[in-house]
């Protein structure tokens, strides 16, 4: 899944309007000031956007439904959304989502700074099939603060470094799915339905369990262990915790982290390479959850052979 970075600068109100319909969809352009001056950066890594706009600019456009989430950080100025009969104002510091993907919605920016990481429906599903966002303010400041850390370690760090490697991809990817879910108030946070609760039983764990340990050197979600078990991922997560006192990726990452432990034994690689071909970006967290396991770090380990 390669990256894509592209850089736009403009100093006209029309090419500033099609630089945001180009990127977030149908808009009509409503009112701007004279003279603007609009520098747009975007990383684009598959189907999800990372964007960052700034300025001398004042605008308000009217939007279509974008079909996406778009969620967003103010770095300076102001930023303004209505939809639903309801206005919302956005000041530097604040991280929000912006509209429902299927309502049409007013925006409007001044001088900004403004940071948006764009997420379609079907990511999100691959984390949690048919999950809703129902609110734009975060559960909490510490939980802003923890979801913009991490988009901006992603964005900067993780997927650039290791935009090769379809596994750490997509751990980040999901990384930033489950953080976001986590820190915006959504569906997942109701209780687990009657069918959830039914389908929960050892017979789906058994086939949960056996599908992770055949395919744990692929990029597999949630999603597709709840495929491969017949059930919802509700009743997968549900299996998990119920039977095991874990999570399905949870499971998922013990299994990678074994795998590790033997190409460690075998002498299969670096440390660095190893934890890369598991799904660890960073280095140092493989060793911790290494340490954790087997008592012992990597490298000794590895030397140990």
């Amino acid at each position: 899944m390669q990256q894509v970075e592209q850089v736009v600068e403009v100093a006209d109100l029309e090419a500033a309007h099609e630089v945001l319909n180009a990127a977030y969809g149908q808009m009509r352009l409503n009112a701007g000031s004279e003279h603007p001056h609009m520098r747009m950066s975007s990383r684009i890594q598959g189907a999800i956007r990372f964007d960052e706009l700034h300025g001398h600019i004042s605008l308000e456009v009217s939007v279509d439904p974008m079909r996406n989430y778009v969620f967003g950080h103010s770095g300076a100025g102001v930023v303004y959304y209505s939809s639903g009969g309801e206005d919302r104002f956005w000041l530097p510091g604040e991280v929000f989502l912006s509209a429902p993907p299927e309502s049409p919605f007013i925006g409007a920016i001044a001088d900004p700074r403004l940071s948006t990481v764009t997420l379609p429906q079907f990511v999100i599903d691959e984390v949690v099939d048919g999950v809703r966002f129902d609110g734009f303010r975060p559960v909490s400041p510490e939980s802003a603060a923890v979801w913009w850390s991490t988009c901006v370690h992603l964005r900067d760090e993780v997927l650039p470094q290791f935009e090769d490697n379809a596994l750490v991809t997509a751990n980040a990817i999901r990384l930033l799915v489950t953080t976001t879910l986590a820190a915006f108030p959504n569906t997942t946070h109701t209780a687990p339905t009657s069918a959830d609760s039914r389908d929960a039983h050892p017979r789906s764990l058994r086939r949960a369990v056996t599908f992770i340990e055949d395919n744990a050197e692929k990029d597999i979600s949630a999603a597709d262990i709840a495929r491969a078990a017949r059930v919802s991922v509700r009743a997968l997560q549900l299996a998990f915790r119920r039977h095991l006192a874990t999570t399905p990726m949870t499971y998922l990452r013990g299994v990678r982290l074994s795998c590790a432990h033997e190409d460690l034994k075998a002498g299969n690689g670096s440390v660095t390479v190893i934890a890369a071909r598991w799904g660890y970006a960073r280095p140092s967290v493989f060793a911790a959850h290494y340490r954790a396991a087997y008592g012992v770090s990597p490298s000794q380990t590895l030397r140990s052979r």
